[in-house]
């Protein structure tokens, strides 16, 4: 370490050229738009088809699965959604330039005035009560300004109100008026589900109308895709295409397991990956947007890192440990006021076993504000191994919707330098100042060495010591200053070394604590 005195996935829906043919021939331009964005008011909740027992192994497929079909087909919609695009004018004075304003004009036809044209974008949906509420995906229907339902019956086209959307789990619910009661889907519990479970994935492909696929459940509870904040996607080998958006995953039974979202690909075509939100996690968005109009979530205020077994190792805990460890925890947040640590290692919420940091946020965000969990953890003790405790939170609301990235675990190692140097070779730090504070947005509680620079092939870099960060401790000793970290670096002994780093706002998330093990290449 240097001390420097000198501060200086592709979503499956998308919009296609044929289908401003078929809205032509098929939909009647005079029909209003949509009633709007949200539902303020508070409305009961949706009358729905449940049958939550687990799927009976001893089912065995026929040679047809056309029952399972006819079942389903005339729950699952088309959704047709209109946006206004409107396009930017080339200044005047550039377009009335003589060389200038002939290229853009001529050429490249673009105009002197604004204009403005309308996008139609593809979806599908399900139809999940009898009074007309409908799930999709959130991008289907994101910014439109109308948007149009479908039946699978080939009747008239209804506008749809957009009762409300959830970005985070990219779902939003849709209400259209019918004079008769609509084929409801019914809906299963997909924390039931098992990989290997036959599923059918129903939606309207390509525009070329409603198509069933077959597969299976390949994987469960995938995230760190990207695709939304809160992930926890079932991936299935079913075929699923632009279109599919919206529509519905079902099990042998054709009860709804989930919501098709998105699709790994390389050509914008399915090439055996998809996702789909479970309908567990998708109906407590639903449910949430009916009552209230959004999304309320329970708030614990943690940074939580994923346990791996060199932070173990380093808590003095057995490598398999499972858990969550406390990074930090913020300034009067539920979790200050229950009593948690950094360093703590949560293992249950409630008697369920926390396996890593998405899971734990899922579980939080799933719970409803004001409520009390119970917490077992880990905590160390000096010079003693880590005792268990069990503590109880009462869970605030969440602020916003950003989730705390702070400090994401890598999953590509860098090269790594073999020069027999100190710890952090490769990092420069220098003291905090009045300056420094108000660049990076450091709390005045905050005390450290600021990291100002990280070579890309050091230990550091690869264990995510970033330009930015503080180091506020280094094996669990607190640092003073630049001149400290240094010194500290300088004697640290054993094969790796354990820092607490405060690291800044990131992407709407506050600033927070994390800890990070960096590999001491001296005792390689």
């Amino acid at each position: 370490m240097k001390r420097h005195s000198k501060f200086g996935l592709t979503a499956s829906s998308t919009g296609l050229g044929i289908l401003a043919l078929w809205l032509a021939l098929q939909l009647s331009p005079s029909l209003p738009a949509a009633e709007g964005a949200s539902n303020k008011g508070s409305s009961p909740s949706a009358k729905l088809n449940l049958d939550e027992s687990p799927l009976p192994h001893d089912i065995k497929a026929g040679s047809s699965f056309a029952p399972v079909v006819k079942k389903v087909a005339p729950s699952v919609v088309n959704i047709y959604s209109t946006t206004t695009v409107r396009e930017r004018a080339i200044p005047n004075w550039l377009f009335n330039d003589p060389f200038w304003g002939r290229l853009f004009g001529d050429h490249f036809g673009l105009p002197n005035q604004p204009r403005s044209y309308k996008e139609q974008s593809l979806g599908s949906g399900v139809i999940v009560s009898t009074d007309g509420y409908i799930l999709t995906a959130n991008h289907v229907v994101a910014g439109a300004d109308s948007v149009k339902v479908a039946l699978a019956t080939g009747e008239k086209a209804f506008d749809a109100k957009v009762i409300g959307t959830d970005p985070p789990t990219d779902i939003a619910v849709l209400k259209i008026e019918a004079r008769r009661p609509l084929h409801a889907i019914t809906i299963a519990d997909s924390d039931k589900l098992e990989v290997g479970d036959v599923v059918l994935a129903v939606g309207n492909p390509f525009a070329v109308g409603q198509t069933v696929t077959l597969g299976i459940v390949s994987a469960l509870e995938r995230g760190g895709l990207g695709l939304a904040g809160y992930e926890n996607f079932i991936q299935t080998d079913a075929a699923i295409n632009p279109g599919n958006s919206g529509g519905a995953l079902v099990d042998a039974q054709g009860r709804l397991v989930g919501i098709n979202t998105a699709i790994a690909t390389r050509t914008g075509g399915y090439q055996g990956v998809g996702f789909a939100v479970p309908i567990n996690l998708a109906r407590f968005a639903m449910d949430n947007l009916i009552r209230e109009g959004k999304v309320t979530r329970g708030y614990l205020g943690i940074n939580p890192q994923t346990l791996t077994p060199d932070l173990a190792r380093n808590f003095d805990l057995p490598e398999d440990t499972a858990g969550v460890l406390v990074g930090g925890v913020l300034p009067n947040s539920p979790a200050e006021k229950a009593g948690l640590q950094g360093g703590d290692v949560i293992t249950e919420i409630n008697g369920k076993k926390m396996a890593d940091r998405r899971n734990l946020q899922l579980m939080i965000a799933q719970t409803p504000p004001g409520t009390r969990i119970s917490l077992r953890l880990l905590r160390g003790q000096t010079g003693h191994k880590p005792a268990e405790q069990t503590l109880t939170a009462k869970l605030g609301e969440k602020p916003g919707e950003a989730l705390a990235s702070v400090g994401g675990e890598r999953t590509t190692p860098r090269p790594r330098s073999q020069s027999n140097l100190d710890a952090l070779e490769g990092v420069e730090v220098t003291d905090l100042d009045a300056r420094s504070r108000r660049q990076f947005d450091i709390p005045a509680n905050i005390r450290g060495a600021l990291v100002l620079n990280v070579q890309q092939d050091s230990n550091a870099a690869e264990a995510g010591l970033r330009p930015g960060d503080v180091i506020l401790e280094i094996n669990r000793h607190p640092v003073t200053n630049a001149d400290a970290a240094v010194e500290m670096s300088e004697q640290a002994k054993g094969d790796q070394i354990l820092l607490t780093v405060w690291s800044p706002p990131s992407g709407g998330a506050p600033g927070a604590t994390r800890y990070l093990v960096v590999d001491n290449i001296k005792h390689k």
